[in-house]
């Protein structure tokens, strides 16, 4: 018996903004590698300090924090504005566009699961079925797009992700640079700052990780704390004359209640699926695109909006570009959860994953600039 319908208002996706108001338009407008003024209010000051320290807090909707503006008084006064994530709004193809200043479609990380001639590629640990896949699928080739405009420098992340595929594929050539601890962040930060350099790239991914088993309950707000001692931290530190810049890959939604299976009408039609449990890539059998599309979209309209790539690509959810790379790894049709829903896949596993993300909800897609000017 499929579970209930979860209580949402109806809504209209949310498109990526791109070109001023969207993550992507953040490090080319600091670093002077494209886009012709900032994303949003971003005062002028940013582009004077001395140094910038960029942070981004993985899994920190703009929605969840202006409802808790007790738990993170820091990060809810430094709140700008509200700028967009991409499409799909997950981890791997966000933190991609950050770092690289393009959109989805340019720089091919289309997902969290890519299909590749070997299986599905699970970007974040760089695997596919066959195992370890550096070697047949090189990162700095599978993402050639030069990050931070070709420029090199420091980026902090947690040491055991400093030489992972996905990090070689998205940070490209940045120097990067790995912390033990959260408290250790603010540590190398100054450092950093203090020998000189004038630009630093930094990632803590806590807040995710705890959304992802607990929502949005105590845990999720004891992290939240976490996050906003951490920028506290930051902003008394950090050598006089640097500015931050904090925002996030994308937000979240509790889907404890939501899981669905793809109807087996529209499994007869597909040989595999891509992409993630809300924004879920359906590939036809030989011949049989129409009847895919024509059977999600009985089966689940009221599920998720359900496009033809084709629909998703002219509708500019992937960027004003689309290389032929990145198009070859999108399915045939699109399941993009509404609401709360998600969609079940054999390859989920456990832990169960409550809080999910990857849609265009403003839950999902809304995120915050958070600004200290210098």
């Amino acid at each position: 018996m499929d579970p209930p319908e979860p209580v949402a208002a109806p809504q209209e996706p949310v498109l990526p903004a791109y070109g001023g108001g969207c993550v992507a338009d953040i490090v080319p407008s600091i670093l002077e590698t494209g886009l012709q003024g900032p994303p949003g209010p971003l005062p002028p000051e940013i582009l004077e300090a001395r140094a910038v320290v960029v942070l981004v807090l993985d899994g920190l909707g703009a929605e969840q924090l202006s409802a808790r503006p007790n738990v993170a008084p820091t990060l809810n006064e430094m709140h700008a504005s509200t700028i967009t994530t991409v499409a799909p709004s997950t981890t791997a193809s966000a933190l991609t566009s950050i770092a690289t200043g393009v959109g989805v479609g340019e720089h091919g990380i289309v997902g969290y699961r890519i299909p590749t001639r070997d299986g599905n590629l699970n970007v974040l640990r760089w695997r596919t079925p066959q195992g370890e896949a550096v070697d047949r699928h090189p990162p700095e080739r599978f993402q050639p797009v030069a990050a931070f405009g070709g420029q090199r420098p420091p980026a902090l992340q947690r040491d055991e992700y400093r030489k992972s595929g996905f990090s070689r594929a998205y940070l490209g050539d940045a120097r990067r640079v790995g912390y033990k601890m959260l408290s250790s962040l603010a540590v190398e930060a100054r450092r950093l700052v203090a020998a000189g350099e004038s630009f630093v790239y930094a990632y803590y991914e806590g807040l995710d990780i705890v959304a992802h088993e607990h929502a949005f309950g105590e845990h999720y707000e004891a992290e939240l704390r976490a996050c906003d001692r951490l920028m506290a931290d930051l902003l008394t530190v950090l050598p006089r004359g640097t500015a931050v810049v904090a925002t996030s890959d994308h937000g979240l939604v509790d889907c404890s209640k939501g899981l669905v299976r793809i109807d087996r009408s529209v499994l007869d039609c597909a040989s595999a699926e891509s992409g993630e449990a809300r924004f879920r890539w359906l590939h036809a059998r030989p011949g049989r695109a129409g009847d895919l599309y024509e059977a999600a979209a009985g089966a689940h309209s009221e599920h998720a909006w359900v496009l033809t790539a084709t629909e998703l690509i002219d509708g500019g959810w992937l960027g004003p570009v689309v290389t032929d790379a990145a198009r070859s790894r999108l399915g045939d049709v699109a399941l993009v959860a509404r609401g709360a829903w998600a969609f079940s896949h054999p390859d989920d596993g456990k832990p169960k994953i409550v809080g999910r993300h990857g849609s265009l909800t403003s839950a999902e897609m809304l995120v915050p600039l958070l600004v200290h000017a210098a």
